[in-house]
């Protein structure tokens, strides 16, 4: 079975989750992707937990299937040596040291570039490379809060909020394994690789959409308004007799449909609702009309007549309906990959389908260390004796 990127090796630098995220993607997507932890303790989320289960964090195992793990002691001159030799073989760097730690080291893109100058290196930080906030450190809630995500989200009259996933963090994943396709790309054409610079900050100001847009062309400060929408209404959560669900209208032509359906057709002329500008300026006075009517039925009654003549809606699930909703299960996206000390380990695949060159889980998220034998023995040449005097001496 061909994959997309079969035939390209990544060097897998990163911790806990922006980084490791993108290799997890690139992995998906088939490449041969060589993540390096500290030897005795490795990634951080490792440590991540509960829950557990046959000894690993299910906050690991979330981004790092399809990888070699190995260990390597970076201090040692020796360990440094075994990620210039990897280095030389591998077409992608993906790294997030604190900004000059890997140059310190000799380490870095300058030095390791010279060695291979095809690479593609991806350095993920908090802030970017350079620049007045640079040598801080970087967290997602703080990305959030600082570039202006958490402004925007949580009741009106409530507290900020931050995303109940580590969205900038994610994000910042996503955008960083489209810069890597991208410079891979221009690789392929000119022979020369490049560094690019991810910083979850900037990825958090490029994730405010419209709402950042909104902002620029008026200069008037986003709202919060909680799971309702600044620009569409009704667009938004309703609770039903039983449970929440969420309608999106879009266009007055579905507010006309949704108002037959609720018994309410007299609202769709009310020049107070017919338009959605005059539903924006007025929804304190349509909202709770709707919702009124909502609650009279249950959720699943209501949902199956408005899908049926086509009102964009849906169910609130919880993670458990999630996973068994029809949908998800035909895309077969909860998979199953043997893992040796869990047995079956239940995981979910990536969203992507190709005709052609599938992206599949083919390994499950490494032990700490299991495959350095398998790397510095096939990938660099080293024996099972100096494998094993390494071992004994602190380098991997």
């Amino acid at each position: 079975m061909r994959h997309p990127l079969d035939g390209i090796r990544v060097l897998d630098l990163s911790r806990v989750l922006a980084g490791p995220y993108c290799t997890m993607m690139l992995g998906d997507l088939g490449a041969e992707v060589i993540k390096v932890e500290q030897p005795g303790r490795g990634d951080d989320t490792r440590h991540w937990g509960p829950p557990w289960v046959g000894g690993e964090s299910a906050y690991y195992m979330a981004c790092n299937r399809n990888k070699k793990g190995i260990t390597v002691n970076l201090k040692d001159e020796r360990g440094k040596e075994i990620i210039r030799e990897l280095a030389r073989q591998s077409d992608v760097v993906v790294e997030n040291f604190k900004v000059g730690a890997l140059d310190r080291m000799g380490l870095g893109y300058e030095a390791l570039s010279a060695l291979n100058p095809g690479l593609v290196w991806c350095s993920i930080t908090g802030y970017g490379q350079d620049g007045p906030y640079a040598d801080r450190a970087g967290y997602d809630v703080i990305a959030q809060g600082e570039g202006g995500i958490m402004s925007v989200t949580g009741e009106p009259d409530g507290e900020p909020m931050k995303v109940g996933i580590a969205i900038v963090d994610i994000t910042t994943g996503m955008f960083a394994c489209n810069a890597i396709l991208a410079a891979l790309r221009v690789r392929d054409q000119t022979g020369k690789g490049q560094k690019i610079d991810m910083a979850l900050l900037a990825s958090a100001v490029a994730w405010l959409a419209n709402v950042g847009s909104a902002y620029l062309v008026t200069g008037e400060l986003p709202k919060r308004y909680g799971n309702a929408h600044a620009n569409l209404v009704p667009y938004q959560t309703f609770k039903a007799r039983d449970r929440w669900m969420t309608v999106g209208v879009g266009n007055d032509r579905q507010f006309q449909i949704l108002c037959r359906i609720l018994g309410l057709e007299h609202l769709a002329t009310d020049e107070r609702f017919a338009t959605n500008p005059a539903r924006v300026a007025n929804r304190d006075e349509l909202i709770p009309i709707l919702q009124e009517a909502f609650a009279t039925r249950d959720a699943d009654d209501w949902l199956e007549e408005l899908s049926a003549a086509g009102i964009p809606c849906g169910p609130i699930n919880t993670v458990d309906r999630v996973f068994a909703h029809p949908q998800i299960q035909h895309r077969k996206m909860v998979v199953e990959v043997p893992h040796p000390t869990i047995g079956t380990l239940r995981m979910a695949g990536p969203p992507y389908i190709f005709s052609e060159t599938p992206a599949t889980v083919r390994s499950h998220p490494p032990l700490l260390g299991e495959h350095t034998d398998l790397v510095l023995r096939e990938r660099l040449g080293y024996s099972d004796e100096q494998i094993a005097q390494l071992r004994a001496e602190g380098v991997v």
